[in-house]
């Protein structure tokens, strides 16, 4: 097969499923610090999730913890906390997120913390919105004990 022939993905946009949609919005918008559209994309530098009002309370649906799986390369099971989003993210912003988010009033779900495997240093902190959705902030560098 010529790879050059080869058809590639775009951007991926997540799509979010919220209880009340210009509550998200205002949410996305002010504690969020993205900018929003009429069509409903949130979108903050490289982040973009679209929302959209679910038909029924029972619609929304954030992710549930993941099962822990000892098949990973290194060994690291899986996250503790459940993801919906997971944005990449310089090593010294996380922080400057977090305080950013926390200062307009927003939810941090879960502050920065720090992890280590496969020749890796991890960082991250889940920001929440509204109808409990995780936004996973993550920074990785090599490992300096390695």
């Amino acid at each position: 097969m010529d790879e050059h022939n080869i058809s590639k993905f775009g951007v991926s946009i997540q799509v979010r499923l919220v209880s009340d949609l210009k509550k998200a919005q205002i949410y996305y918008r002010n504690q969020l610090g993205c900018g929003i559209d009429d069509w409903g994309h949130a979108t903050r530098d490289q982040m973009t999730i679209l929302l959209q009002q679910a038909s029924s309370p029972t619609d929304v649906r954030p992710n549930a913890l993941a099962k822990k799986r000892p098949d990973y390369p290194s060994e690291w099971q899986g996250p503790d906390h459940a993801w919906d989003t997971f944005v990449h993210v310089e090593w010294d912003d996380v922080e400057r997120i977090v305080e950013d988010v926390r200062n307009r009033g927003g939810i941090i779900a879960v502050e920065p913390f720090f992890g280590s495997h496969g020749g890796w240093d991890f960082k991250n902190a889940h920001l929440s919105d509204l109808d409990g959705y995780n936004i996973v902030l993550g920074a990785m560098r090599k490992s300096k004990n390695d």
